[in-house]
């Protein structure tokens, strides 16, 4: 269970980036709130989940101070609490679920109430359905999505007044329900208001449709938010199901017993046969293995372990026995370190409304100010009957301000936007990602599977004096093929590629770290470093020049000796991609600083970074070596994006502002980050950064034209122009406007899907 597994993590109650200096729009401030709203309490909140006997903590995502136990809604923003340990809801998001159903049923009964409002309006409708059927049939509509669907929203809205903290909740509920409200009224006693509100048949117009369009876009909005955020959840369960649920102990007589992996103590002697993932960090005692430590290192090759070798928990042993002592378990695994990082620097997150809330602030209470001194003016100085006209216009005021174009402003340029980028191979997450990616001034990109092909492949086969290419390459391919050697694999598939027959091999050896020696065709073929051709008294002297010329360029060298004379090398290498160059060449004119995380050693990563043109790089860098790196940048006021691949660079991509994830890589990877190149091109990020200046410039384009819709429409719902023109906004003129504006968004969003992206 996940409160008492191995890779139970503790995460600290006030959970921030250290030292991270936050660039804005990208980073959310905690402390904002801190003090009054110091502890969510549990009112009005469901039950405490209990997982494993004990109640599972919940935590908001953005402001992590906000403690609770079991699931809520958070008292300063609204936003619904999640798992302070990920893996809590095993099943999936409860909350999108939820959020998920009242959408789609809202969805079901708006759109025949859009359909009947519009329609009288631009199809003439109303020569066919009497105005006051039509209302009733509208209200029998909307009230399931006021009432049933967007019932949360009420909720929030309550409990954000009750805080002192009004948010964009608290403007949905007083839009949705003035609208709602003034309708019923409008509905079930028409006759109320003055004679020139109402139509022929004598009923008033009615904003069903204006309170059931905005729960529904409002519910999209939390249903896209909520599944950005269980793939942030996915990452985590990812992480965790690298290790095996069991482990083979080996007990006081030798035996071996299966036990759960929570129960094993530093100390235990653990078997770990072919296959086998390792349970927990720990020191080999007895055989051999061959490890695959991409987990750790992100470099595809495995790597040989013999006694005294360390192993890491979640690595996979491809083959060889070997038996090792447990010296770190549970939370102190390297792999528990690594969940730790990934879900601290998740959290540190904005949500993707924050913009939204912050509007409202200050919004909300103004537009309740005007409605209030509007009625108040109609009441003393308006015409008769003064009480229904300082009625109307108040909620004229209250209605013409509900959020629909601002509601729209952001996600109709995000929905575009991302839509675009997946056609060119890149999946966006979420909004945080897109808007942080025009800020982006410094790009960390690891090299195995990011800047290099991620597969090893033979560069160059060099023979010397008697030898021809083919024959030594076919030689030391059928000694690799029953080799367990890292580049074995590379050395093979070469040979096939070129139409090599592998010949049979006898007396097949492979001394642990120094190469490998077999019979091939009757002669004694060895394979290996120059100090082991050395140790069988065949010197390499001769080839020794040109085989250092191939290390300086990052490439592995093998020697090989047929006969007992040297008969050439092979050099192996992982390659640069061919859209590596040209992409890190825009991004520097760009002005972008590139900074290369590595795994392998100084002399290999140097070479490729003086080949790519890199501006720093960062050698033999571990899990949190590259996280750290992320954040030392950020102390320094810059705006980070990491690309990379495996699991080893999770919490690097979960701590930058934008992670960025090849397509190619792990799936840890692909749900730390923000952003999935599905090409693995790194044009990609080009193309995403290209993008996210054109769409966030859409956004403020429409976040002016909402503004500008309500600045001008307000005043004029108040009656502005009545005292000079006897001109009061009608409710068909109001209906007209709010759909005008609305449509001029979502025009100016859809210019996306082809316009031209600039640099």
């Amino acid at each position: 269970m996940p409160m008492k597994s191995a890779l139970t993590t503790n995460p600290p109650q006030h959970q921030e980036r250290a030292g991270a200096a936050p660039a804005a729009g990208c980073h959310h401030d905690h402390g904002a709130h801190h003090g009054a709203h110091s502890h969510a309490t549990a009112e009005g909140n469901p039950k405490p989940a209990v997982t494993g006997g004990e109640t599972t903590e919940y935590t908001c995502p953005m402001h992590p101070q906000v403690r609770q136990a079991g699931p809520g809604n958070c008292p300063i923003c609204g936003m619904a609490l999640e798992p302070v340990l990920a893996a809590a809801e095993p099943g999936g998001s409860a909350e999108l679920r939820d959020m998920s159903r009242r959408f789609w049923l809202a969805l079901m009964f708006t759109a025949p109430v859009f359909a009947l409002e519009m329609g009288s309006h631009l199809l003439g409708l109303h020569r066919f359905i009497a105005p006051q059927l039509s209302n009733w049939v509208q209200l029998a509509l909307a009230t399931p999505v006021v009432g049933w669907a967007g019932w949360p929203f009420f909720v929030r809205a309550v409990a954000s007044v009750r805080n002192l903290s009004l948010n964009m909740f608290s403007l949905v509920a007083l839009g949705t329900g003035v609208a709602w409200s003034y309708s019923l009224v409008a509905t079930l006693v028409p006759q109320a208001f003055p004679a020139a509100f109402q139509l022929a048949d004598g009923a008033v117009a009615v904003y069903f449709e204006a309170a059931a369009v905005i729960t529904l876009l409002v519910l999209l909005g939390q249903v896209l938010e909520l599944r950005a955020r269980e793939k942030t959840s996915g990452a985590i369960r990812a992480l965790l199901e690298l290790v095996p649920k069991t482990a083979v102990r080996l007990k006081a007589d030798g035996s071996d017993e299966t036990v759960p992996l929570d129960s094993l103590q530093v100390g235990d002697r653990l078997r770990v046969r072919p296959g086998e993932k390792v349970p927990v960090d720990g020191e080999l005692t007895e055989g051999r293995g061959t490890v695959d430590e991409s987990l750790v290192t992100g470099e595809p090759m495995p790597v040989a372990k013999t006694v005294a070798s360390r192993v890491t928990a979640g690595t996979l042993n491809q083959a060889g026995s070997f038996v090792m002592r447990a010296e770190r378990v549970g939370a102190d695994t390297l792999l528990s370190r690594i969940v730790d990082m990934v879900a601290t620097a998740q959290r540190s997150r904005a949500p993707i409304q924050r913009m939204a809330d912050q509007v409202a602030g200050w919004f909300v209470p103004v537009v309740i100010a005007v409605a209030a001194l509007t009625f108040m003016a109609w009441l003393v100085w308006g015409p008769s009957p003064s009480a229904s006209h300082a009625l109307f216009a108040a909620v004229a005021v209250l209605i013409i301000a509900c959020p629909c174009a601002l509601g729209l402003a952001t996600p109709a340029s995000i929905i575009v936007g991302v839509g675009r980028a997946a056609r060119g191979g890149v999946l966006i997450r979420d909004a945080e990602a897109l808007e942080c990616m025009e800020k982006v001034d410094t790009l960390l990109v690891d090299k195995t599977g990011t800047l290099t092909e991620g597969k090893p492949k033979v560069v160059e086969a060099v023979p010397a004096g008697g030898f021809d290419a083919a024959d030594l390459l076919q030689h030391l391919a059928s000694v690799e093929r029953a080799s367990e050697h890292p580049l074995a694999a590379a050395i093979v598939e070469e040979a096939l590629r070129r139409g090599l027959e592998l010949l049979p091999v006898a007396d097949f050896e492979s001394p642990v770290g120094k190469g490998v020696v077999g019979v091939v065709g009757g002669v004694r073929v060895a394979c290996g470093s120059g100090a082991f051709l050395a140790e069988l008294d065949i010197p390499v002297a001769a080839l020794q020049s040109a085989a250092e010329s191939r290390r300086a360029r990052g490439d592995s060298v093998i020697f090989v000796a047929i006969g007992g004379r040297l008969a050439g090398y092979v050099a192996i290498a992982d390659p640069v991609k061919r859209s590596t160059g040209p992409a890190l060449a825009q991004l520097r004119q760009a002005g972008i600083r590139l900074v290369m995380l590595t795994g392998n050693g100084r002399t290999t990563a140097e070479a490729v970074g003086r080949e790519l043109g890199i501006d720093e790089v960062v050698a033999e860098a571990l899990p949190q070596d590259k996280a750290a790196v992320v954040k030392r940048l950020q102390a320094e006021g810059r705006v980070v994006a990491m690309a990379g691949d495996g699991v080893n660079d999770a919490p690097g991509l979960a701590a930058a502002d934008v992670g960025i994830a090849m397509g190619g890589g792990t799936d840890v990877a692909m749900e730390s980050a923000g952003v999935t190149l599905l090409r693995g091109d790194l044009m990609g990020i080009v193309r995403a950064r290209q993008l996210s200046r054109a769409t966030m410039r859409n956004i403020r384009q429409n976040l002016f034209l909402s503004f500008a819709y309500n600045v001008a429409g307000i005043p004029l719902a108040a009656g502005l122009l009545y005292p000079f023109f006897g001109v009061l906004l009608s409710p068909q003129v109001a209906a007209a406007a709010m759909a005008l504006s609305s449509v001029s968004v979502i025009a100016n969003a859809l210019r996306l899907r082809t316009g031209r992206l600039e640099s």
